[in-house]
């Protein structure tokens, strides 16, 4: 049976389109003491051998995590060894805290590879991130103009013609980088602000990039997150939703995922609720 390679735990769309497919996920455990990156090098040549597409996702959902250059050489190689596709989802990439240091993308890593027509990746960026446009859902593919070819004519029949307003306001979004520079220091100040108040009562730390926090919980993932919804009325998503039980358990249990996109007001004040809960469990 083929196989899809895909880090756990992960945006869950991967897993759907994965077994329409026919396909079979294979999860690679993404925890702490791996910092939340998928173990290419753990991967038996058996496996590799009945790959026909590794999903990454960098920086990470729900973990922040952001998969390093040598990583992604060593995975471009293992693709064309084994003939398999990488589809790279980067829509988190232009979020992150270091103005000087940018997560690396899965195509820059192909030219770095000598790769200049960068076969066998596509990379999947979006307004919804970027641009706080969740509802345009407009973004774009790249990579491999082979792949794509054959995505477009996918999409041609699969998908629907967007709107010429949401053209329109998506080249406004992509042609724009102040309000993303804006953005990217808004969330320096929330991150710090929330980190501020969470730190002394629960093992959180700043992620490489994104938005989310992945904080371990004191108790149960579920349990905490239903009480903090219930007694403090703040929402957060348990862990364990966001992965799959493996053999070695599953990667995101007692853990939560805060998404840190509110007003930095509302952030304070979920993190100070969420600090009072655990101080009175």
């Amino acid at each position: 049976d083929p196989l899809i390679v895909m880090p756990n735990p992960f945006y869950q769309i991967y897993e759907g389109a994965a077994i329409l497919a026919g396909a079979t996920p294979y999860l690679l455990n993404c925890t702490a003491e791996s910092d939340f990156m998928p173990d290419f090098d753990a991967v038996s040549p058996a496996v590799w051998q009945q790959c026909q597409l590794v999903y990454l996702c960098s920086p990470g959902n729900p973990t922040g995590a952001v998969i390093n250059s040598d990583a992604l050489t060593r995975l471009i190689a293992l693709a064309h060894k084994y003939d398999f596709i990488i589809a790279s989802d980067e829509c988190y990439s232009e979020i992150y805290f270091d103005e000087a240091s940018p997560p690396i993308g899965l195509l820059q890593a192909a030219m770095l590879s000598g790769y200049t027509d960068y076969s066998r990746c596509v990379v999947f960026h979006s307004l919804s991130k970027r641009s706080n446009a969740p509802g345009l859902r407009s973004g774009f593919v790249a990579g491999d103009a082979a792949i794509l070819k054959d995505f477009l004519r996918y999409r041609t029949y699969h998908g629907c013609a967007m709107p010429p307003a949401t053209q329109a306001a998506s080249i406004s979004a992509w042609q724009d980088e102040d309000h993303v520079a804006y953005n990217r220091q808004y969330y320096r100040e929330k991150f710090a602000a929330v980190l501020d108040i969470l730190s002394p009562v629960m093992n959180v730390k700043q992620p490489a990039a994104s938005f989310y926090l992945w904080a371990e919980t004191p108790i149960a993932d579920t349990v905490f997150a239903q009480r903090l919804f219930h007694e403090q009325n703040v929402t957060v998503l348990p862990g364990s939703y966001l992965a799959r039980d493996t053999a070695t358990g599953n990667p995101g249990e007692n853990r939560i995922r805060m998404a840190l996109v509110a007003s930095l007001e509302e952030c304070v004040e979920a993190a100070r609720r969420i600090r009072h809960l655990i101080e009175n469990l």
